[in-house]
């Protein structure tokens, strides 16, 4: 799940201020979970807007804007007041704006009402945590699902650093090592041997952006 959060209203209205008929695209999945773009977003930011003076030409809420053929789909069901728009603003990660950009015919104005924080996992209580960098060489079998180099500071592939303190992170003495974690992990699964193995560093050739996967060539 891509976690976002809206921008301020005076960021928002500042890179606004040329435009005055606005489309709202929101997003039904990580959008809405985190609460930045769904229906009650997407109603909030209608009002905030009318109040400054805006107009709201009409508003989607697509399933999943990263996804074109999802995303065209609520195009063509607004078509008719998407060519009367000055200025399209996405409530949405960074995914569905570019996604837009990608698919929008009209040469509109597109524009981010929310900034990419992370992706994460969610919890039970609806809480977000992230959890993997996409580094594109998971390590995952060797540290007992816990990741380094996400949970790690500084991202080490062999073991603590020298400033762990009584099982704790020395950049956040809350937070537990997660080396410790992995440690304590394997011990209970009797797979401590995992520790022994040397890991070499990382092959950043593997995680230079931007990435692209051909499934349909």
């Amino acid at each position: 799940m891509i976690i976002s959060q809206q921008k301020p209203l005076k960021d928002l209205l500042r890179s606004l201020k040329e435009y005055n008929k606005i489309f709202l695209v929101g997003c039904g999945e990580c959008a809405t979970a985190c609460k930045s773009g769904g229906q009650p977003e997407i109603e909030k930011m209608q009002r905030q807007l009318e109040a400054a003076g805006k107009v709201i030409t009409g508003a989607c809420i697509p399933s999943a804007p990263c996804v074109a053929a999802k995303l065209k789909t609520e195009l063509a069901k607004n078509i008719k007041v998407l060519v009367q728009s000055e200025a399209v603003l996405i409530l949405a990660c960074g995914l569905g704006v570019q996604s837009f950009k990608d698919n929008d015919r009209l040469d509109l104005a597109v524009l981010p009402a929310c900034d990419t924080l992370f992706g994460a996992v969610m919890d039970a209580q609806g809480n977000f945590f992230e959890k993997c960098s996409m580094c594109a060489e998971c390590i995952l079998d060797s540290t007992a699902g816990i990741c380094p180099i996400t949970l790690c500071p500084k991202s080490l592939l062999n073991g603590p650093c020298g400033g762990v303190n009584q099982g704790k992170c020395e950049v956040d003495d809350q937070k537990d090592c997660a080396w410790v974690l992995i440690y304590r992990e394997l011990d209970k699964k009797k797979k401590l041997a995992l520790l022994k193995e040397i890991r070499k560093p990382k092959d950043f050739k593997k995680s230079t952006r931007p990435h692209k996967l051909l499934l349909n060539k």
